[in-house]
C-alpha cells in the first residue's frame, strides 16, 4: 500500500514536469485530480469493503461467492464511472467554474476534462480486479497494475506526446496508459479465475 501511494505521488509530480511547458496546464491538471476525487473514492471506498469480503470467502472456500461479489462490485464501479464520464462530457465548463476559471483555462481544460474523463470506461473494473487480487493473496498483481496505469506507460507516452508540441496530444496519454492497464487486468484476471478452484484448495 506504501509503494502504491508512493507511485502515485511520482506519477503526479512527473506530469507536472511534463506540463510546465504549456503553463496553465498544470492548473487545469490539479483541478482535474479534485474532480477525479469525487468519482474514484466512491469505487475506492467500495474497493477497501470488497479485499476482507474476498479474502473472508476465500478462506473458507466459498468460490461462487468470490465471483458474485466480483461481479456486483464491477458493476457498481462501471455505473459510478459511466455517470462521471457522462458529467465530464456534458458540463466540463461548469464543472472548471467551480474553481473560478480563468478564460484560458477553461480553453484548455474542457478539452483536457473530456478527455481525461475517458479513463472512467476502463479504470472502474481495473480498481475492482485490483482489490479482488489483494484479497485473494495477489497483491503484486496489484502492483503491477499501477505501475503500469500510473508510470511505465502513461509519463513516457505524455512526454513522447509532449514532443510534438501539442497540449492536446498530452492528454491522451491517460486513456492509453488506462487502455493497456485494462488489457493487464484482464489477464491478470482470467489467469486467476482459472486457478482459483487450484488457489481455495491450497489455502493455508
Amino acid at each position: 500500500s506504501i509503494v502504491m501511494q508512493a507511485i502515485g505521488s511520482v506519477m503526479t509530480y512527473g506530469m507536472n514536469l511534463i506540463l510546465e511547458a504549456f503553463g496553465t496546464a498544470q492548473t487545469v491538471f490539479g483541478i482535474y485530480f479534485k474532480l477525479q476525487s469525487f468519482i474514484f473514492m466512491p469505487v475506492f471506498g467500495m474497493n477497501n469493503g470488497l479485499i476482507p469480503i474476498v479474502a473472508y470467502n476465500f478462506g473458507a472456500g466459498y468460490r461462487e461467492r468470490i465471483v458474485k461479489v466480483m461481479k456486483s462490485s464491477m458493476a457498481a464501479a462501471v455505473v459510478i464511472m459511466l455517470a462521471g464520464l457522462i458529467t465530464a462530457e456534458l458540463i466540463p465548463e461548469q464543472l472548471l467554474l467551480l474553481f473560478n476559471a480563468s478564460e484560458q483555462m477553461l480553453t484548455i481544460g474542457v478539452f483536457a476534462l473530456r478527455v481525461l474523463s475517458l479513463c472512467y470506461i476502463f479504470a472502474g473494473v481495473s480498481i475492482v480486479a485490483s482489490g479482488l487480487f489483494q484479497g485473494l493473496g495477489k497483491s503484486v498483481y496489484s502492483l503491477v497494475l499501477s505501475v503500469i496505469r500510473q508510470l511505465v506507460i502513461l509519463i513516457p507516452a505524455a512526454y513522447l506526446l509532449s514532443l510534438t508540441g501539442r497540449l492536446e496530444a498530452v492528454w491522451f496519454s491517460f486513456p492509453l496508459a488506462e487502455i493497456a492497464s485494462l488489457l493487464v487486468t484482464l489477464l491478470y484476471l482470467k489467469k486467476t479465475m482459472r486457478n482459483l478452484d487450484e488457489m481455495i484448495a491450497h489455502r493455508t
